[in-house]
């Protein structure tokens, strides 16, 4: 039914992609585009595409009832709401009253209810499976995240003008880039290079 393992594939609109764990899977959907300056970055344009999302690992709900125009927008309105969240506790900020109405809100209906498969070994989603429990099992996951122990952990990467925001999962809680092989290579070559001008 579920992988373990979190993460997507972020593309940027001016060309290049990259490998990007927020650590959480709702951190994860709140990357998949946005309001705004965001909005270049937008992956949900259509119903279609909310299912697909949703269909990928590590979730792997495959829709059983079709997504419909009004569950893309929740899901945008829930999408926006983690975002805000997670920008302000990583920012050290209340976090906004209107996001916490949305994740409450969206956590209301059933969520996805998990089915033994009859060889006992796997597991899939008990059907019907419809993109509304998706999105409360998405509300109820940052609503465990913000309130549990790993709640002080989401933090924004420490890169130039990066928004991206993850849980530091690590051990030593010492994580601080999106991605090393994005911001913290980039950092690294910048400082590489001051070091190298202030050489004699």
């Amino acid at each position: 039914m579920r992988a373990r393992t979190t993460g997507r594939t972020l593309h940027d609109p001016k060309g290049g992609s990259f490998r990007f764990d927020a650590g959480a899977l709702c951190l994860d959907f709140a990357h998949t585009g946005g309001e705004g300056r965001y909005a270049v970055f937008e992956t949900l344009h259509e119903p279609t595409d909310l299912a697909e999302w949703l269909a990928q690992p590590p979730l792997t709900a495959v829709m059983t009832v079709p997504v419909t125009a009004r569950e893309l927008t929740a899901a945008k309105t829930l999408r926006q709401a983690i975002w805000d969240a997670a920008q302000a506790r990583a920012a050290r900020r209340p976090l906004p009253a209107e996001a916490v109405a949305d994740l409450n809100r969206a956590a209301t209906a059933a969520p996805l209810i998990p089915e033994l498969a009859f060889d006992g070994t796997t597991a899939g989603w008990s059907r019907p499976v419809r993109a509304t429990q998706a999105l409360s099992t998405l509300a109820r996951e940052m609503i465990e995240l913000l309130s549990g122990p790993l709640g002080d952990r989401i933090r924004q990467c420490a890169g130039d003008n990066c928004p991206l925001v993850f849980v530091d999962t690590s051990r030593p809680g010492a994580r601080r880039w999106c991605a090393m092989e994005r911001c913290g290579n980039r950092h690294k070559l910048r400082a590489l290079r001051a070091r190298r001008a202030t050489d004699p």
